[in-house]
């Protein structure tokens, strides 16, 4: 990196300054400060405490009290100070430099170049900013902050001070480069990381989005089955035409939490089966009880599982009470990798011959079938027990499922 020292800044040091520093060390501590940082810019995304944290190890580093960061502000076309150390209160997010070339901080960002000067009184190329007169700042360096890709501005100048007489060389230079190389990039990533969530946002809004309009669009088409169920004068039919519009309110209900989960693509498995329940209360002349486990599982598990629920809580109501009205309960937990749900309820029992894998078992029953079969799931069905009915499912569930 090509820098424009001080007339005096390459200079022999002096005896007492070489004693001071005593070289080797002071060179190996600032290696040591540049990794520190390094795995510290890795472990965080918050940019202003990626920022601050510069300051301080370069301050550190280059054995003063004075650093800060400064960042252009392309509306105003100045520097502001973003972060730093060792300034009087009001001056950080306050204070702002110009970036003409008659500044020290703002010939930097102009021309990329590392600005050394150990004598600012004396400086005959730079007026003196009036942030460092009144610091009493005697020796400054500044290195640019650039940022990765074409056509990128730059995003503003890291700056060391010092009060105390000394001097900068081209090895603090380097130094500071070095913080300036990783700022870079951890300043580049957050650009990154803003874009790409940006992104992921649009595509969770569109999501959101879509999950509403096949809500409506099934709502809209539950409602054409009822008015025909309703004006039909086969009660097959209607019947019918009522288990169809039963089964797409389910669908409906599964994409209405869809739209409103803060996680997209999955819904809770316990505010669901809740809804559905409820909805089915409204349809059955028996009570339907519900109790889920929070857990989050995918749309794919959803449908079908709430259409699994739909169909065995629908036939317990058609079969298990045919003199009068009784309960259906409808429970789920998680088993290890699986859901259990079981639905049972207190009514006169399946036939002594039935058997579910038979071909003259019910339609519904056969539905039921078919859906456990989409889950990969298995199913237990016990009657009379001492009465009743109760059917067991077990639905493997997702590995990102919670």
């Amino acid at each position: 990196m090509p820098i424009l020292p001080g007339k005096d800044s390459v200079s022999t040091p002096t005896v007492a300054t070489d004693a001071k520093r005593q070289e080797l060390p002071y060179r190996l501590r600032q290696q040591s400060l540049l990794g520190e940082f390094g795995r510290s810019a890795m472990q965080t995304r918050d940019i202003g405490q990626i920022l601050q944290r510069a300051t301080e190890l370069c301050a550190q580093g280059l054995e003063t009290s004075l650093a800060k960061v400064l960042e252009y502000m392309p509306d105003d076309r100045r520097l502001l100070v973003r972060a730093g150390v060792g300034w009087a209160p009001g001056t950080i997010g306050q204070v702002s430099l110009g970036i003409d070339m008659e500044s020290p901080a703002g010939y930097a960002f102009q021309t990329g170049q590392v600005v050394i000067s150990n004598h600012l009184r004396k400086e005959t190329r730079f007026r003196t900013p009036k942030l460092l007169s009144d610091h009493e700042i005697k020796r400054a360096i500044n290195v640019l902050i650039a940022r990765g890709g074409e056509g990128n501005l730059p995003f503003g100048v890291l700056e060391v001070d010092s009060a105390d007489p000394g001097q900068f060389d081209a090895a603090d230079a380097d130094f500071l480069a070095g913080f300036a190389g990783l700022l870079g990039i951890a300043i580049e990533r957050q650009h990154a990381d803003a874009v790409l969530k940006e992104a992921l946002d649009y595509q969770a809004m569109l999501t959101r989005e879509m999950s509403h309009r096949v809500k409506n669009s099934l709502a809209s088409v539950v409602g054409l089955l009822r008015v025909q169920g309703r004006n039909s004068v086969s009660e097959d039919v209607r019947n019918a035409l009522k288990d169809a519009a039963s089964r797409i309110t389910t669908i409906a209900q599964v994409h209405d939490h869809l739209w409103r989960s803060n996680k997209i693509g999955f819904v809770d498995i316990a505010d669901f089966a809740g809804e559905l329940c409820r909805k089915l209360q409204e349809t059955v002349a028996h009570k339907v009880s519900c109790a889920f486990d929070p857990l989050m599982i995918s749309a794919d598990k959803a449908i079908p599982l709430g259409l699994l629920i739909n169909e065995i809580v629908t036939n317990s109501a058609k079969h298990a009470y045919p003199d009068g009205s009784g309960e259906i309960r409808v429970s789920g937990e998680r088993r290890g990798s699986d859901l259990r749900v079981e639905v049972s309820d207190q009514g006169i029992g399946l036939p002594t011959d039935f058997d579910i894998d038979q071909p003259r078992a019910s339609l519904g029953f056969k539905v039921i079938k078919s859906l456990i079969a989409q889950l990969e799931g298995r199913i237990a069905v016990t009657s009379n027990t001492p009465k009743g009915v109760m059917i067991q499912l077990d639905v493997p569930l997702d590995e990102n499922t919670d």
